[in-house]
Parts: structure tokens; C-alpha cells; sequence
């Protein structure tokens, strides 16, 4: 077992599709600094669900057989989206890692600690308002950032999206849950709840997902009563597009996103890459960089 240097610092999540999307990435942010180096005095890089900088792969001991040995349980750390992106050539001037776990923040602030010439900010709280509130009080001249929002199930309020398109200076990658979506928007109507309602909206930004998602059935029942029931019509396929509209009724451009599957080559979650910028000339370099590598991904 491989101990970490930062305290507090295990979080284990993902696999093969997490390898995948951190790779992705961690290639743009390759090519962001390279290709804007010399024409901004500021790049940053902003992480709003930063986890610890680290994350954690379990791999379960092994019996014996006839091919193999047994193995032993194996813990492996590896980078997590903060530590990439510090370890990034050309340099971001500004690092912001944002986190509502206590727990994570701690972790954070050692990773923080480890590199004392670089400039490094950890903001612990909700990431919505952390950005909002970051987003108030900077002038983006001058200064471009990428932003990567991984969030923890549906946490991205849509207004925090329309704060981040507003500034016409941050690219963002941005993990949607695909999975989350599925489970919210309960098959059977009746079972979408008040607060289900809620967190939708409050992800998409509209109402009209209820409409492009559900078909309305009245029936009468055995006593003659009108029964209007409602039913998901919407799979996995439907809802990515849905998602996808929305995003482009918002920002200036939006690349087709990857899609991440679990170990049964189910869907759980689509990257997308969205721009602020409204410059042609941003929007072809930034799709540029991301489209070659989404490609590449895929």
C-alpha cells in the first residue's frame, strides 16, 4: 500500500472511464497554456468539486488457480484533477480548488502546502456560490481560465452556468450525470416528487424537460373516474440531448460530448466542453484543442 503525503487524502472513486476523462482533461489543459502563454498575463484553473487532489483505486485480493497466483489487496494512489493540473507545463498563474468536504479542504490545503511558490487558492463551501462569488468580484481582462466542474451527482445550479458563460472568459469542462438524471426522472410520474421536480430544474434551467420527457395518460379507472397518469418516454439517449440543447442555448459553443460507460457499456455520464468566449477566433482554437482530443478519447 502506497501512503499518501496529504492527510485525509483517500477518495476512492472511479476506473477505467475516470482514467479517461481525467486524461481528456488534462490534454486540454496542456494545450490551453501552451497556445495562450504569451497572450494573457493570467491563466487560471479553476476545480469547483476538487475531492482531495488524489484519488484512491482498490484493487480486491485474488485466489490462486491454475494461471495465476494469489494476489494480495493492492491500494494505488493516483492523481486526482487538482494534482494534473499543478503538475501542468506551461504553468497556470492561478490555481482554485474549491470543495464542500471539510475533509477534502484539509487534503487540499496540504497539497497546497506542498507547492509554496505556486499560487494556490482552497475555498471550502457549496460550489455554486464559490463561483458566483469569485465570478463577482474579478475583471476578466487579461486573464483566461479553464473550469472543471465534476460535480457530485446533479450539483451544478444552471444560473452557475449562466454566471460562468457571462464572463466570456472560461472554458468549461463539464461532467453531466447521466445515471443521476435517469434516477431523478422517475419512470412512473407519480413518483416524480416535488423535490425531484426541483432538482431538475434547478440543473436544466427550464421546466420543459417534463414536457420533452413525459407522456400524459388519462384513463378511466374501474369507477368511472378520470385517472391522469404520467410516464417517462425518455431514455438515457433522449435526456444526453436534452441536456445538450440547453447547453447550447447558453454558451457560444458546445462540442459533442464524450460519453463514459460503466464495466456493462451502459452510459453514466457524458463530458461536455462548453466556451464563454465569443471571439471566432477563441472559439476555433479552444475547439480546436478539445475537439482533437475528444476525438482521440472516443
Amino acid at each position: 500500500m502506497t501512503n499518501s503525503i496529504y492527510p485525509g487524502s483517500d477518495h476512492e472513486f472511479g476506473g477505467v472511464s475516470t482514467d479517461l476523462k481525467l486524461s481528456v482533461v488534462e490534454g486540454y489543459l496542456h494545450g490551453f497554456t501552451t497556445a495562450l502563454r504569451k497572450h494573457f498575463r493570467e491563466l487560471w484553473y479553476i476545480d469547483a468539486f476538487a475531492g482531495t487532489g488524489e484519488r484512491t483505486v482498490r484493487y480486491a485480493a485474488q485466489e490462486a488457480n491454475l494461471l495465476v497466483p494469489a494476489t494480495e489487496e493492492k491500494v494505488e494512489r493516483r492523481r486526482g484533477s487538482a494534482r494534473i493540473a499543478i503538475d501542468v507545463n506551461p504553468q497556470f498563474d492561478r490555481l482554485i480548488f474549491m470543495d464542500e468536504s471539510p475533509k477534502h479542504s484539509k487534503a487540499l490545503s496540504a497539497l497546497k502546502g506542498n507547492h509554496p511558490t505556486r499560487k494556490i487558492d482552497v475555498l471550502e463551501g457549496d460550489a455554486n456560490v464559490a463561483i458566483r462569488e469569485l465570478i463577482r468580484g474579478q475583471s476578466w481582462s487579461g486573464t483566461r481560465a479553464v473550469m472543471f466542474l465534476d460535480p457530485y451527482g446533479m450539483s451544478v445550479n444552471w444560473d452557475t452556468l449562466e454566471a460562468i458563460q457571462s464572463t466570456g472568459a472560461i472554458d468549461v469542462w463539464y461532467l453531466v450525470s447521466l445515471s443521476g438524471l435517469f434516477r431523478q426522472a422517475a419512470r412512473n410520474g407519480r413518483a416524480l416528487d416535488k423535490s425531484k421536480r426541483a432538482a431538475l430544474t434547478r440543473m436544466l434551467g427550464t421546466e420543459e424537460w417534463e414536457e420533452a420527457w413525459y407522456k400524459r395518460d388519462a384513463k378511466l379507472d374501474l369507477f368511472g373516474t378520470l385517472d391522469d397518469q404520467q410516464s417517462r418516454i425518455a431514455d438515457v439517449e433522449a435526456m444526453d440531448e436534452f441536456v445538450g440543447k440547453r447547453l447550447k442555448s447558453l454558451f457560444p459553443k458546445v462540442l459533442k460530448p464524450m460519453r463514459l460507460k460503466d464495466s456493462r457499456g451502459i452510459p453514466q455520464f457524458a463530458l461536455y466542453f462548453a466556451i464563454s468566449n465569443r471571439e471566432p477566433s477563441a472559439i476555433a482554437l479552444a475547439t480546436k484543442i478539445a475537439g482533437h482530443i475528444l476525438n482521440s478519447g472516443r
